[in-house]
């Protein structure tokens, strides 16, 4: 079971070997087939996190949540898609047709670059880059400029409002979290995800930089726009922000994509701060990819506990929270890293 994802990709390999086809082909059949699998493993679990969210958002305020369409209400969001996918996409009148539109269908394309280099498991990433974590903290912020052109191409006030609020968002707490991620790569003198799991065999990097990975987990909250931090889209503020003008299939895939951030944030955290697939206790019994899923699915609960917990905060308490408190945290834990790596080497550790 540890390796049984590895086989079957080595399988199709030699089947695809056995027919004698030229070897740069047979490299794009692979890319094609593991780009297939996490598009199709994103999809899956961005469904089943949209009923998950609504069970814990029912447990939390004492109700019983989906429990009409199918058992457990299970195909709930099943038949929102339905209904979704049947709706008019009405597009404004002033709006720009080829951005507004497009906008959307480029929403999943930075997540799905990322989780190329994400390791699910043990020798489980589908493209293992020597730079992997600059890869990831370099194409996630481009979604940055996806809701942008959603906003502005809407030709809507609260549109435009919403997407200004995406960028001075996103870029003030990407500064906080890449500097949180700079701790570890201190530690372990690598870019390489995989490396960075293996140098966790002893400790994990929550121990070890526990401030690290607070700042990290406030700022991918931000990031994702989650509350308390979803002033992107304040419903009693700007409607829907960058999404006011958007119905069906092209809300949707903005829907969609929140839930695919919040999973790509939390498969990381797991890949710096949890021991990736690296089994607790000794528990090796249980393969290293359902390590990774158990601790990524822990990840996600803490987001939905702190949205149905906490209520939306102002935008000048979002950016002073920022640039005054975790930016000079995250300096600080750099400074305090440094020190203990440079006094550690002169012990002989």
């Amino acid at each position: 079971m540890e390796n049984i994802f590895v086989n079957i990709s080595g399988s199709i390999r030699e089947l695809i070997g056995v027919l004698g086809l030229p070897p740069l082909f047979n490299e794009a059949v692979m890319i094609t087939v593991k780009v297939t699998g996490i598009l199709l493993f994103i999809v899956l679990n961005a469904l089943w996190l949209v009923y998950m969210e609504r069970k814990v958002a029912g447990y939390i305020q004492c109700r019983y949540g989906p429990n009409r369409v199918g058992p457990k209400g299970l195909l709930q969001t099943a038949a929102d898609i339905s209904k979704l996918i049947s709706k008019e996409i009405i597009i404004p009148s002033g709006a720009d047709k080829i951005l507004f539109l497009l906008a959307p269908v480029l929403i999943f394309t930075p997540p799905l670059m990322v989780f190329m280099v994400v390791p699910f498991g043990q020798n489980m990433a589908a493209v293992d880059l020597n730079i992997g974590v600059f890869y990831f903290l370099a194409v996630a912020s481009l979604s940055t400029v996806i809701f942008w052109i959603a906003g502005w191409a809407s030709n809507n006030k609260y549109s435009l409002l919403g997407g200004m609020r995406v960028v001075a968002q996103m870029i003030s707490y990407e500064l906080p979290m890449v500097l949180a991620v700079l701790g570890v790569v201190m530690i372990t003198g690598t870019l390489n995800m995989s490396d960075i799991v293996r140098a966790q065999e002893n400790l994990w990097f929550i121990f070890a930089q526990p401030v690290a990975f607070l700042i990290y987990f406030i700022a991918g909250v931000a990031e994702c726009n989650r509350v308390p931090f979803d002033l992107t889209e304040g419903e009693s503020e700007i409607v829907a922000g960058p999404f006011t003008e958007y119905s069906g299939m092209g809300f949707a895939l903005f829907f969609l994509a929140e839930y695919t951030n919040v999973m790509l944030v939390s498969f990381m955290a797991a890949t710096l701060f949890l021991g990736g697939w690296l089994a607790p206790f000794g528990l090796t019994i249980i393969p290293g990819w359902a390590w990774m899923l158990i601790k990524v699915y822990i990840m996600i609960f803490l987001f939905m506990w702190l949205r149905w917990t906490y209520p939306r905060v102002r935008v000048d308490q979002l950016m002073g929270f920022g640039w005054k408190v975790l930016v000079p945290l995250s300096l600080a834990n750099i400074f305090i890293t440094g020190v203990a790596i440079k006094v550690l080497d002169k012990m002989g550790w």
